[in-house]
């Protein structure tokens, strides 16, 4: 009998060419139909492997969840932008390949950012997501995440609702 070996570890820069897939999977397939096509292909473009190589070596916080050596799943962490909240440690991405969704990878990921976040001192933690994006929000809410504030992101020449979740 097989086991699938499952493992959470910090991104490399030879990941660079899988966090490009990845990335450019999750997001046509969290995005196509919510926002405009072009400034969509447009944003996927420009984070190929090239930007994910250059953005590691220049201490990008990432992580990345292999399933049977495969990237299946990562995310971004850092910082809040949001300031004079309680919040000091944010996740900016948090993506799972279409093929591995539904596996509870997603959750295992945000775990690993908590603790990530916890690491670098930073307590409390926020995400950011589309409102219309209602797998995103649905998925934050059952975490335990609570809504606490609202804001705009523009693509292309559209501006679309956004919602910041957060936790103590």
């Amino acid at each position: 009998m097989a086991t699938a070996l499952i493992s959470i570890r910090a991104a490399r820069a030879q990941d660079a060419p899988e966090l490009a897939q990845a990335h450019s999977e999750a997001w046509r397939y969290a995005y196509r139909g919510l926002l405009p096509h072009l400034p969509l292909e447009r944003m996927i473009a420009r984070r190929g492997p090239r930007w994910w190589r250059d953005c590691i070596d220049d201490g990008l916080a990432a992580r990345v969840l292999e399933f049977d050596g495969e990237i299946a799943g990562y995310t971004t962490l850092g910082r809040a932008r949001m300031r004079g909240t309680p919040y000091q440690g944010e996740i900016f991405e948090l993506y799972v390949r279409p093929a591995f969704q539904g596996a509870g990878f997603g959750r295992r990921l945000f775990r690993a950012a908590r603790a990530g976040l916890s690491a670098r001192k930073l307590e409390g933690l926020c995400v950011w997501a589309l409102t219309d994006n209602d797998a995103a929000c649905a998925f934050y809410r059952h975490l335990g995440g609570r809504q606490v504030s609202e804001g705009l992101e523009h693509f292309g020449d559209q501006s679309f609702r956004k919602a910041a979740f957060a936790w103590r």
